[in-house]
């Protein structure tokens, strides 16, 4: 079995790029699942259920979220009907939406967890008291179990990797948009990488204008971050796995854009 899983989506720039290679991807891998993290993909912040849903038609079975998942007010409209959304579930209790949701494939089930840390964002729950607790549940119904960690602090995310090593089958960062080289299965067989890195503008700064950017580091003043509509990137991650034990056989870097097309090993 392989897992897809896409990268930050950021605006109309990432939409696009989705929507231009996600077909060509799926042809090539074969994924059984494929989870797209979307909580950019809104003018930059946040998500609606028009692009949420337009994930799902391109071919996701899910969507995750992160620090930005309640940027768009509608999301309170719809987020508890979405049955493919997964925001972070280390929010407190009685927050909208879900933290946990299982997809089916040749009725084989895979657990979809998201967590987000504490380290240089808001402090909400405990991302790995709120893992053991999802796992638990998870173990119920299935050995697949993949993680999309939504964190800033590099050392947060790889600790969280320690942490789930042999109990989940991957652990992938998401939130920094910078793919990372780190990429590995680590010993008791949990596939790993820092950050998948972001899918969207390529000659930007983490996806907004690098004019704008540049304005705020030289005058400190403030600034309006706009999504650069340049040229785009994608950034990804496949994930084999043994769909008995749960464990992962492989993971490997996706990254397209304009100086590389190809799978990185």
């Amino acid at each position: 079995m392989r897992i897809m899983f896409i990268g930050d989506v950021v605006g109309s720039n990432g939409r696009d790029m989705v929507k231009s290679h996600i077909q060509s991807l799926k042809r090539e891998f074969s994924p059984s699942v494929t989870i797209i993290n979307g909580e950019n993909a809104a003018h930059g912040k946040g998500i609606n259920e028009k692009i949420y849903r337009e994930f799902l038609e391109l071919g996701a079975q899910a969507v995750t979220l992160g620090n930005h998942a309640w940027d768009k007010k509608e999301i309170f409209e719809f987020i508890d009907d979405a049955k493919y959304l997964v925001r972070p579930a280390n929010y407190p209790e009685g927050t909208p939406g879900k933290g946990l949701v299982f997809l089916n494939f040749n009725d084989v089930e895979i657990a979809v967890i998201n967590l987000q840390g504490r380290t240089f964002l808001p402090p909400i729950d405990c991302p790995f008291k709120k893992a053991d607790e999802l796992i638990k549940i998870a173990k119920k119904r299935t050995n697949i179990i993949f993680v999309d960690f939504h964190a800033e602090a590099t050392s947060e995310k790889i600790a969280m990797g320690w942490y789930l090593d042999g109990r989940v089958t991957a652990v992938v960062g998401t939130h920094t948009h910078v793919q990372t080289a780190d990429e590995r299965v680590l010993p008791d067989g949990t596939a790993f990488i820092t950050d998948v890195g972001m899918t969207g503008p390529y000659d930007g700064v983490l996806g907004v204008t690098k004019e704008a950017v540049l304005k705020k580091f030289l005058t400190n003043l403030p600034v309006r971050f706009d999504v650069d509509e340049g040229r785009g990137q994608l950034s990804g991650v496949i994930i084999e796995l043994d769909k008995h034990s749960g464990l992962a056989k492989s993971i490997k870097r996706i990254q397209i854009n304009d100086d590389r097309q190809s799978l990185l090993s």
